[in-house]
C-alpha cells in the first residue's frame, strides 16, 4: 500500500497513516462509508458492487495497524450499500457494519469517531491520538487491489452529476482523465453554470473543464443556474442558526466578524484553524453570508503571514549566522596570524642568538 493514498477528501498516504500503528495504540480502525455530500455516490457505488473487495481491504488494513476491530460506518439512507458491506464482513467477527445516522457532515472524521466511539478527538490530536485511525472504503478497496494484484492506483470510480449534464452517474476513469471528458460522456445539457471538483457542500470550483482527475477526486458535477441561484447576502441578524449547527461548536458568526473587521488573530483564537469548511453556517443562514468563503480567506491570509514569518525568521537565523561565523573566522585569522607572528619573532631571535654565538666563537679563536 506504499503507493496508495487516501480516496478520502484530504488523500492522505496510507503507508503513512497506517504506519502510525507503530507509534501509537490503536485500538480501533474506522472505515468511514458516510459519503454525506449532495450529488456524490462513488462510496456507495463501490460498496454495493465491490464490498468483497472492501472487506479485504479492511483486513489488510487491520493487520497493519494493529487495530483489534473495525467498524465501517455507513449512513442509514444508503440500504444497498450497507446489505452488501453485512453479506461480506459476515466472515469475519473483527469486521462490524454500523449504520450512522444521515446527517451531514458525517463524513467528518471527527464526526464519524464520536458517533461510532463516543471518544472526542481534541482539537490539537489526530485521531491516532485517542486510538483510532480513519480510511475511506475506496482507501480500502485501492489497497485491496494494490496488496492482492499489484496494481497501483491509477484509476477510480467519480460521480458526474447536476443539472447541466443529461446522463449523470459514476464512472472508473483513469487519473488525470479531464473533466471535460467526463462531461463529454455524460452529454451536456446546457452550459454549466459551475463546475465543481467535489461536492457542492465542500468541493473546489473550477475555472473550466479542461482540469484533470486527481486520485481525491470524488466527483465532478455540472450545476445550472436554478442549483446555483442564491439572494444576495444581507447583514447579519445574530439569530445564533450557524451557531447551534456547526458541527465542531465554533462561532461562526463571531468570526466572520472579526474577519470583517481585519482582527484575523482574534478569529483564529476563536477556533478557525478548527473549522472543517462544512458550509452548515453557510446553509443555515438566513442573510446568506458567504461564511465559509470568509473562513478559507482568513485561513490563507494567516497561512501566508505565517509562510512569511517563517520566511522572515529563516533570513534572520541566516544573517546571525553568518555573522557569528565571520566573527568565528576573523578570529581563527587573527589568532593564526598571531602564532605566525610570534614564530617569526622566535625564528628571528634564535637566528640572533646563533648568530652572536658565531661571533663569540670567532673572536675567542682570535
Amino acid at each position: 500500500a506504499a503507493g496508495v493514498v487516501g480516496l478520502g477528501g484530504a488523500t492522505f498516504p496510507s503507508s503513512v497513516k497506517l504506519a502510525l500503528g507503530k507509534r501509537s495504540k490503536i485500538s480501533t480502525l474506522i472505515v468511514n462509508g458516510g459519503e454525506c455530500e449532495p450529488y456524490l455516490s462513488c462510496d456507495d457505488r463501490i460498496m454495493r458492487d465491490q464490498a468483497a473487495g472492501v472487506v479485504d481491504g479492511i483486513r489488510l488494513m487491520l493487520h497493519c495497524t494493529g487495530a483489534s476491530e473495525a467498524l465501517v460506518g455507513i449512513e442509514d439512507n444508503k440500504p444497498e450499500a450497507i446489505a452488501a458491506m453485512h453479506r461480506a464482513a459476515s466472515r469475519f467477527a473483527e469486521i462490524k457494519v454500523r449504520p450512522v445516522p444521515a446527517r451531514y457532515p458525517m463524513g467528518s472524521d471527527r464526526q464519524l469517531i464520536q458517533t461510532l466511539t463516543g471518544k472526542e478527538v481534541p482539537a490539537d490530536c489526530r485521531a491516532a491520538d485517542v486510538g483510532v485511525i480513519v480510511n475511506n472504503v475506496s482507501t480500502a478497496h485501492a489497497v485491496h487491489r494494490a496488496i492482492r494484484h499489484g496494481e497501483p492506483l491509477i484509476r477510480r470510480i467519480v460521480t458526474i452529476n447536476g443539472g447541466a449534464v443529461w446522463q449523470p452517474g459514476n464512472l472508473m476513469v483513469p487519473v488525470g482523465t479531464l473533466a471535460a471528458d467526463l462531461l463529454h460522456f455524460a452529454g451536456p445539457k446546457s452550459e454549466p453554470a459551475r463546475l465543481l471538483m467535489g461536492g457542492p457542500m465542500m468541493g473546489a470550483v473550477l475555472p473550466h473543464a479542461q482540469v484533470p482527475i486527481v486520485k481525491g477526486t470524488a466527483g465532478i458535477l455540472a450545476l445550472s443556474d436554478e442549483e446555483i441561484a442564491l439572494p444576495p447576502a444581507g447583514a447579519c441578524i445574530r439569530c445564533g442558526n450557524c451557531t447551534q449547527v456547526c458541527p465542531i461548536g465554533l462561532l461562526p458568526l463571531e468570526m466572520a466578524a472579526n474577519i470583517r473587521a481585519g482582527r484575523l488573530n482574534d478569529a483564529a483564537a476563536l477556533g478557525l484553524s478548527d473549522c472543517i469548511s462544512c458550509g452548515c453556517c453557510a446553509y443555515i443562514c438566513p442573510s446568506h453570508i458567504p461564511l465559509v468563503q470568509y473562513f478559507s480567506h482568513a485561513k490563507g491570509e494567516l497561512w501566508s503571514q505565517e509562510r512569511s514569518k517563517l520566511r522572515m525568521d529563516a533570513a534572520k537565523k541566516l544573517a546571525n549566522d553568518r555573522t557569528v561565523r565571520m566573527a568565528r573566522e576573523a578570529k581563527e585569522k587573527a589568532e593564526v596570524a598571531a602564532r605566525r607572528k610570534a614564530e617569526r619573532d622566535a625564528a628571528k631571535r634564535a637566528e640572533a642568538a646563533a648568530r652572536a654565538a658565531t661571533e663569540t666563537t670567532q673572536e675567542s679563536v682570535t
